[in-house]
């Protein structure tokens, strides 16, 4: 059976159509934070269950519920969610799975003793010459897969 992840970040307040296609069908969302306004996290929860944290941009009294890092467990893995990875203060080589993030628009994977950082870049308004995804991750019992969606041309 395989268990399907959405993760996006850095929304600043748009939800693309590109991305609300991309996700649909997950079986849960991580919003790496920058979420701009509630809306968003809404409009996520209308596709799956969302685990998202809190951004530098998310200042509102609305953001107040939304912790600046939190851990969650889905289909057996331990999953790290913080905004930004310069701000890691835990030691993810011990029982730690994934480690999401986001804040500099740069999407990556990459596997670091065994643990597999994803930022899926920035979903929102286009920074500079930054591409636009966001990513998936299909877990199965034996494998995390990630993939990176691109959700506008050029």
């Amino acid at each position: 059976m395989t268990f399907r992840i959405g993760v996006i970040s850095d929304t600043h307040g748009l939800l693309r159509p590109e991305a609300v296609r991309c996700l649909a069908g997950v079986d849960h969302i991580i919003h790496g934070g920058d979420i701009g306004r509630p809306e968003i996290i809404a409009a996520l929860r209308g596709i799956a269950p969302v685990t998202a944290i809190r951004g530098n941009v998310d200042t509102g009294g609305w953001a107040v519920e939304y912790a600046e890092a939190e851990l969650v467990r889905l289909a057996g893995r331990a999953i790290y969610v913080l905004h930004d990875l310069k701000t890691l203060q835990i030691n993810p080589v011990q029982g730690i799975d994934l480690i999401v993030s986001g804040h500099s628009h740069v999407p990556r994977m990459e596997t670091v003793d065994g643990v597999l950082y994803l930022n899926p870049g920035s979903a929102g308004p286009r920074r500079f010459k930054l591409p636009v995804t966001l990513a998936t991750i299909e877990i199965t019992r034996d494998s995390m897969q990630p993939s990176m969606w691109s959700l506008v041309g050029g």
